[in-house]
């Protein structure tokens, strides 16, 4: 009996793990230094969010969010989230993102990126 609930309750877990949003792929800019200004930053995750719960903020080197404030879904996937970004000049720039799935599973991170002149 005692192996069935243990058999039971990592399946349980398991499962659990599935529906919490991943990060799965990001836009090319991550972690690297580019020469030309991207349009938006788009993070991909294994499994659909919530945009009204999830979002991507970019921050430039002062702490100044710098985006447009405009998360929202790819209009082709739930699993894609985007933000737009306007004309932005050399520097640094860290991008935050938080992810919620439908059941609710939270998740967040963060990454930089440097735009050269």
């Amino acid at each position: 009996m005692r192996i069935l609930i243990g058999i039971i309750a990592l399946f349980t877990f398991r499962a659990s793990l599935w529906r919490t949003p991943v990060l799965s792929a990001l836009s090319r800019s991550v972690g690297s230094e580019i020469h030309k200004a991207p349009a938006d930053v788009r993070v991909w995750f294994n499994v659909g969010v919530d945009p009204h719960l999830s979002k991507i903020e970019v921050f430039d080197a002062s702490g100044k969010q710098v985006d447009k404030k405009d998360t929202h879904l790819d209009g082709k996937s739930t699993r894609l989230l985007v933000v737009s970004l306007p004309a932005l000049p050399p520097g640094t720039y860290k991008v935050h993102w938080e992810a919620v799935s439908a059941d609710t599973h939270r998740t967040q991170n963060d990454f930089k990126f440097v735009l050269k002149p």
